[in-house]
């Protein structure tokens, strides 16, 4: 139920540097929360053309979704993600956003149900 979706101007990088971004996103993501990554879903976007602070210089979008979400952890979890970016793909800590959303069970389907 968790996701992890990153979307960046930056173009592709080679596919074992976004292979290994997405595990580590992935099993942050799930340490963060306290729940399997069995269900934890990520995706990469590169290449979308984007603009921040009236620059298209490189720059990254963030969503985080998941049931049960908890406030308390979101600062923890935005230093860990933007410095997973940065050292990844070179993109400035102050030029990323991330949204953090919590969904309701009966609004997150899986398996041809929900989760509420």
């Amino acid at each position: 139920m968790p996701l992890i979706k990153v979307q960046t101007s930056v173009p592709t990088p080679e596919k074992s540097e976004v292979e290994s971004l997405l595990k580590s996103l992935s099993a942050s993501l799930a340490q963060h929360l306290g729940k399997p990554e069995s269900y934890v879903m990520t995706a990469f976007e590169p290449d979308v053309p984007m603009t921040f602070a009236g620059t298209t210089d490189p720059v990254c979008y963030m969503e985080i979704k998941s049931i049960g979400l908890p406030e308390s952890k979101t600062k923890t979890m935005s230093a860990d993600f933007c410095q997973k970016i940065n050292k990844t793909l070179g993109i400035p800590v102050n030029r990323i956003y991330i949204e953090f959303a919590n969904a309701p069970g009966t609004l997150w389907g899986w398996n041809g149900t929900t989760f509420g």
